[in-house]
């Protein structure tokens, strides 16, 4: 409850005095008692983050340069060189990443090496394509959606040696390039080569379109000179037959710690990014692993890394306001700490209020009446102070409610024990510790009466011992407070050396009886800490 209500107050303090982008959040869930405060002040639940590790989406590029798979690979080429991109990541119609063009893998493929030296007259393309590459205007075209494998020739001798070469070819797979020498056309339609290139915009007479159309040549006219309209021809392919299929791609919710080396140590230098429906959302580059992430973090009601949220050892923490033992923690810079011996972090947020004259709502004061009633059980618990009473009194005047009324209202709004399942009643408001290289949790619930705790305590014992051999703890325990008879149970699994050490009488197997005990921070953690050490030294 303390640390709900403080965060949601904190955060609207922070907005008062300026920073408006402060967002109250949580990690955890939200129990039944909290959601009746929520409700009785209008106020909505911060919102859920169970991690704020810097990920894939923070840094990527999400103005994405990329081609289709019919693109042809002078076009781009030509986006590489307007927009200075080195390769490019091929998508088909679903927006799906089908792998990368790069200037080195069309470099092989314009430049092959000597042993493949037949290739640099190998076309492979349609009709369709080969003119929109060659931005042709002026085509006569048979079959012209059809990729196809085609041979070039370039038409420059005598007719006589062109006939005697072009008995060595399959003539319907054969791309002429000729400027406008009509006895090499004529020769190229008898023989019904699949297409006549006329380049350096020269006109094609109306007997040789006759006879094109006759014998099922295609025509395309070039404005370019042979040599040009050449490369181009073979620059038509489409990029889908120049990609790179094995390529390394990231999901844009990946952390960036967790892909660091792998994207570092690759031979790519740009990764495409999809997000959970395998679409392409960004590029992400070897350079973007150094892009500052613009999030901060304020803890509240917590200064200690273990009870933080996921990942906050990886972003700024600025602020920390909280009434708990300080544990280790080490930030980049100075930064506030407010850390008060107080009954509640609502205390401290509430003098802050009126510390710097700013106006306290009533929905917000409401919260901060519960967070102080809920952590000091009305200020009956051995951690209430003077400053928790005479902010609790400040809080009943704004707000019209009395502290009394309003504390059996919010404990008998919901039992977790009821309500929750053992698994989930055991974290519900579970704090990690780490003490001299022991790392053990204490969970607290507040009930009234014991009852529904004996229904289910055997449940319970397993739930805890699995929660402890998962998280490798030394100790697990569990604080059942009874907000009535100002009493507590606790629920121990562990070590048993440490566990032999607990002098409370024991009602059951692990669980001992601790009259007068309510406060999990002021009495229980120094008494679990003093056992931890002696167990320590057998």
């Amino acid at each position: 409850m303390d640390s709900i209500c403080s965060a949601l107050a904190y955060a609207h303090f922070k907005q008062q005095l300026g920073m408006n982008h402060a967002m109250a959040a949580r990690c955890g869930d939200i129990n039944d008692r909290i959601e009746h405060v929520l409700q009785k002040f209008g106020v909505a639940p911060p919102r859920f983050v169970a991690d704020v590790r810097p990920r894939v989406r923070d840094v990527m590029q999400q103005k994405v340069v990329q081609v289709g798979m019919l693109t042809s690979a002078w076009e781009a080429m030509e986006i590489m060189d307007r927009t200075n991109i080195r390769s490019l990541p091929i998508v088909d119609e679903a927006l799906r990443c089908c792998g990368l063009v790069s200037v080195f893998k069309m470099s092989k493929f314009f430049l092959p090496a000597q042993a493949r030296l037949a290739d640099t007259r190998r076309i492979l393309c349609s009709l369709d394509q080969l003119a929109d590459t060659l931005k042709c205007d002026d085509a006569e075209m048979v079959n012209s959606q059809v990729e196809e494998e085609l041979t070039l020739m370039i038409g420059a001798m005598s007719a006589e040696s062109f006939e005697s070469r072009l008995s060595h070819y399959d003539t319907n797979k054969l791309l002429l390039v000729v400027g406008d020498r009509e006895d090499i056309q004529e020769a190229a339609i008898a023989s019904k080569v699949r297409v006549l290139v006329v380049t350096g915009n020269l006109q094609v007479s109306d007997p040789i379109r006759a006879k094109a159309r006759a014998n099922g040549v295609s025509i395309i006219r070039s404005a370019h000179d042979s040599t040009t309209t050449a490369m181009l021809c073979r620059a038509a392919i489409p990029v889908r037959h120049l990609r790179t299929e094995h390529f390394l791609h990231f999901n844009e919710d990946e952390p960036l710690a967790q892909i660091r080396n792998l994207a570092v140590s690759s031979q790519f230098q740009a990764f495409p990014v999809q997000d959970a429906h395998g679409r392409l959302v960004g590029i992400l580059s070897k350079t973007d692993f150094i892009k500052p992430v613009n999030r901060q973090l304020i803890l509240v009601d917590h200064n200690e890394l273990s009870q933080a949220v996921e990942g906050a050892d990886q972003v700024e923490i600025i602020e920390i306001v909280d009434h708990h033992r300080i544990g280790a923690m080490t930030t980049q810079k100075p930064i506030l700490f407010v850390n008060r011996p107080v009954g509640s972090t609502c205390t401290i947020v509430t003098e802050m209020f009126l510390q710097h004259q700013v106006k306290l709502p009533r929905d917000i004061a409401g919260l901060l009446l519960a967070g102080i009633i809920s952590d000091t059980l009305n200020l009956t618990s051995p951690t209430a102070t003077d400053l928790d009473a005479k902010m609790l009194k400040t809080l009943e005047t704004i707000t019209g409610i009395k502290a009394t009324s309003f504390t059996e209202e919010i404990f008998s709004s919901g039992s977790v024990l009821k309500q929750r399942l053992p698994e989930k009643a055991i974290v519900n408001d579970c704090k990690i510790y780490h003490e001299k290289g022991h790392t053990f949790s204490v969970a607290q619930i507040e009930e009234i009466g014991f009852q529904e705790f004996w229904d289910q305590h055997e449940r319970l014992s397993l739930a805890l011992e699995s929660y402890q051999k998962q998280g490798s703890h030394t100790f697990s325990a569990l604080l059942i407070t009874d907000v009535v008879r100002q009493g507590s149970l606790l629920l121990v699994v562990g070590e048993q050396k440490l566990v032999d050490l607990i002098e409370y009488k024991q009602r059951r197997l692990g669980v001992y009886d601790l009259p007068g005990i309510v406060s999990r921070k002021k009495q229980l953690l120094p008494y679990l800490t003093k056992c931890l050490m002696a167990a320590e030294n057998l």
